[in-house]
């Protein structure tokens, strides 16, 4: 297939029908190798379940995100960045999804909503122009971070499988969000930046419950 707007379109609409329904497919195994589930208690196994769930939601939104960036982005080397940061990210989907079945965990019920407002937004900073598309790659990737390293604080005690799981993953946002600026992002407005933080906010906190 070429290389026009409309295959890639299909493309992405076609990701996104495999991130909402199909099960993710990992090309790193599960940095986790010991389980110890059977060690926690019912209620931290609903917490780390919970706070598995929220970072599986944020990856769908980061699936949806590359994809919209990727779609409208001007020049290749951009959309190949895009590309790969998205490949990795899958990793991380796959990740949680595993992780949240073995804590007897549920997805979001909303995902499917969260991967659509999540696309739209990218595909809006890939039209405003490449710089500013890597500069809200680089913001995300900041946000992501900062928000994992809360996770980390308040996973249980005893769960170090999914703290393991976390922790390789906020190493991989801090390595997208260096290729961002490698690629020449811009810093984006600080209104801009609040806008997103708030949205997030919206987004974890639901998807702790739902």
């Amino acid at each position: 297939m070429g290389d026009s707007l409309i295959d890639r379109f299909i493309l992405a609409f076609d990701a996104g029908l495999k991130t909402v329904f199909d099960p993710a497919l990992p090309a790193r195994p599960l940095p986790a190798k010991e389980a110890d589930s059977g060690s926690l208690s019912a209620d931290d196994r609903q917490t780390s379940a919970r706070l598995m769930r929220v970072n599986h939601c944020g990856e769908v939104c980061a699936q949806a995100l590359y994809q919209g960036q990727a779609l409208t982005a001007r020049h290749s080397e951009v959309r190949y960045a895009l590309q790969s940061a998205s490949r990795e990210e899958m990793d991380h989907l796959a990740w949680c999804e595993t992780r949240i079945a073995e804590l007897g965990g549920r997805k979001s019920a909303l995902n499917p909503f969260w991967y659509g407002a999540s696309f739209a937004m990218g595909a809006l900073s890939g039209l405003l122009g490449d710089k500013w598309n890597l500069g809200f790659l680089v913001e995300t990737e900041r946000q992501v971070e900062g928000h994992l390293t809360g996770h980390l604080e308040r996973l249980p005690a005893g769960d170090a499988r999914s703290r393991t799981i976390l922790e390789q993953m906020r190493a991989d946002e801090i390595g997208h969000a260096a290729t961002g600026m490698s690629q020449g992002a811009a810093e984006l407005p600080a209104p801009v930046k609040a806008a997103m933080r708030l949205t997030s906010k919206v987004m974890t906190r639901t998807a702790y419950w739902l």
